[in-house]
Formats: C-alpha cells, structure tokens, sequence
C-alpha cells in the first residue's frame, strides 16, 4: 500500500455517491507498502479501504484479483470483500485510474509473531489452498522464478562501479534456481505476498488476509517457502536470523489442514531461494526506481541479500524443520 495519487473531498464524494456509501467524515492515506494508492474512509458507522491500481497492476488481471476476493468471501475465507457500484460493477474510474472499494477488515497486522500465530497462519493458507482449489479462476504468476529475468534487466543500477559485483550476483543465483527448480509440484490459487503486514489479528487471534493482487496460480509450496522468508526470521542487532520453530510452527499448522507431499518438502530449499531473490530483486528494484515524489517508505534490500545467503548455505527439509 501507498500513496502515488492525491485525493482532495470532492473525489471521495463523488466515488462514494456511486457506490452508495454514506457520507465520508474522513480519508486517510495509507503509506505503508509499495504497489498501488490506498486510503481509509471512514462513515459515522463502518470503514471502507479504497484502492487506485497503479502502474504495475496490469488491467486485464484486476478482474481476477476482485472475483478472487468475492468468491473467498462465499467460501467463509476472511479476507475483504469487494463492493458493487450502482452499475453492478467492483471497478470505477477516479483521476483516470481504476479504482475499488473494499470492506474494512477487523484487527491489524502485528509486529512480531509468537509461535502459535505461526501455527495459525499456516492453518489458514492451507484453509486458503483448500477453498482456492474449488475455484475456476487462472492467473499466471507475474512474479514467477521465469520472470524474474525480465525484473532483473529493467533495474536501472545507479553506478556501474558500486553494483557491478552485485548485479553478477544476482544473476548468477538466479540462473542457478531456475535449473533447480521443482517441476509438477500441487499447485493452485495462492496469495503470493503473505508478509506480516498482510496477516491480520485481532486480540492475538487470526482475523484474517489482506491484499491479493499478487494473487495468481502457482506452486502451494512457494507461498509456504514466501512465508518462511517473510514471517520466520528474527532481526537481532541488524543480522536476519532463521527461527526454525516458527517455520516447524506454521508448516504444522498447515499440516493441520493440510498434509504436504514428500516432493514438496523437498523442494523447500529452492523454493526459499527463488522467493528470496524474488524480493531481494523487487526491493532493489524499488530503491533504484521509485520516484522520489512517491509517499513512500522504500524497504531495505539488504534483509533478503541477507536471507538468500543464509538458504545458499541450507540443504534439505531438515535444515529447516527441526
């Protein structure tokens, strides 16, 4: 989440007036995050979260992303839910972007979790793949390993002298997980960008998922192997730690739900390091190229140069579930 487009009255009034929502007393932007421009609205009564996609969500997949959020919401997955306007349709149009109105998710996400809030957000994306797998919907993962080629090209380094070594690096892992990586793996619907800020709680108790245009058809295991990146490393006098009973944590509470195949559990490592560079070159990505007029905080690449190098020196499942 972010804020690249400014608001002023006069446009919530009027998107608020298609949606029939009642009177906004007050819009905030909402800084945190890096893809599209997000703003609370609050009503006397309730509270609505108003997305503008920007440039990087590509039009054609916003439908899936909405029907995705829409159908989740019928299968009892806690997740916001999308509104219609008064034409019948979740998109309208604002400042010339497309934009939607989304329900107001209770709780907030939390800055640290213990080890039963792992267990529970395993339980839940698993609660998440089970309800996916019984919906027709398809989107090819925009980030998959396969396009991280792309990525990696359109960063524009700002000195060939200080990056020269690291662009090497950065190539030379990933060509090394695309040969490894896992073929006929379980695969369906996943949310793709299960950060912590993402994952809600209420009272320490899961109240849900937030934020699903990354959503797309991938691996089951990658959003596991996303989340041991993103969820299972403790920050201790600025190094990034693996906690291996956060990650025996969530993958028990997935398994709750959920029994993990042995080729799955195989595949951890590369999948790890595929999501690794994945953010490593996404943040790197992020702090070259986003304009400086952007109310942003840019997250720091080094976290995830950081955790690649400490799965470039893992194995096997053992190394992380023990």
């Amino acid at each position: 989440m972010a804020v690249y487009t400014k608001l002023i009255n006069k446009d919530i009034l009027a998107l608020c007036k298609d949606y029939q929502i009642d009177k906004v007393i007050k819009f905030t932007g909402i800084k945190k995050g890096i893809e599209n421009t997000n703003y609370l609205l609050k009503t006397k009564k309730k509270k609505f979260i108003l997305t503008i996609f920007e440039k990087r969500v590509k039009k054609k997949d916003l439908p899936f992303f909405i029907s995705l959020m829409d159908k989740l919401n019928q299968k009892k997955i806690i997740c916001p839910k999308p509104l219609k306007n008064k034409k019948g349709k979740y998109l309208s149009k604002i400042k010339h972007k497309t934009a939607c109105i989304v329900t107001f998710l209770k709780g907030k996400d939390k800055t640290h979790l213990d080890y039963k809030n792992c267990f529970d957000v395993g339980k839940h994306i698993a609660k998440l793949h089970k309800a996916t797998n019984k919906i027709s919907l398809y989107r090819e993962n925009s980030m998959s390993v396969k396009k991280l080629d792309g990525l990696l090209k359109s960063i524009k380094f700002k000195s060939k002298k200080k990056t020269l070594n690291l662009k090497s690096i950065l190539h030379t892992n990933l060509i090394n997980i695309q040969k490894q990586w896992p073929k006929n793996l379980p695969k369906g619907i996943i949310h793709g960008d299960l950060f912590i800020d993402n994952i809600f709680f209420d009272k320490n108790k899961f109240s849900g998922f937030i934020d699903f245009y990354f959503s797309s058809n991938d691996y089951l295991m990658y959003e596991m192997a996303i989340c041991i990146n993103a969820l299972c490393f403790d920050k201790i006098k600025n190094k990034f730690l693996m906690n291996n009973k956060k990650i025996k944590n969530l993958i028990n509470g997935y398994e709750s739900v959920r029994i993990l195949s042995k080729k799955e559990k195989e595949s951890i490592n590369v999948l790890c390091r595929g999501a690794a560079l994945r953010y490593l070159l996404t943040r790197i990505y992020d702090y070259f190229n986003t304009p400086k007029t952007a109310l942003i905080k840019i997250k720091d690449p080094k976290e995830y140069l950081q955790k690649l190098i400490i799965h470039n020196n893992l194995n096997n499942y053992k190394d992380y579930y023990n």
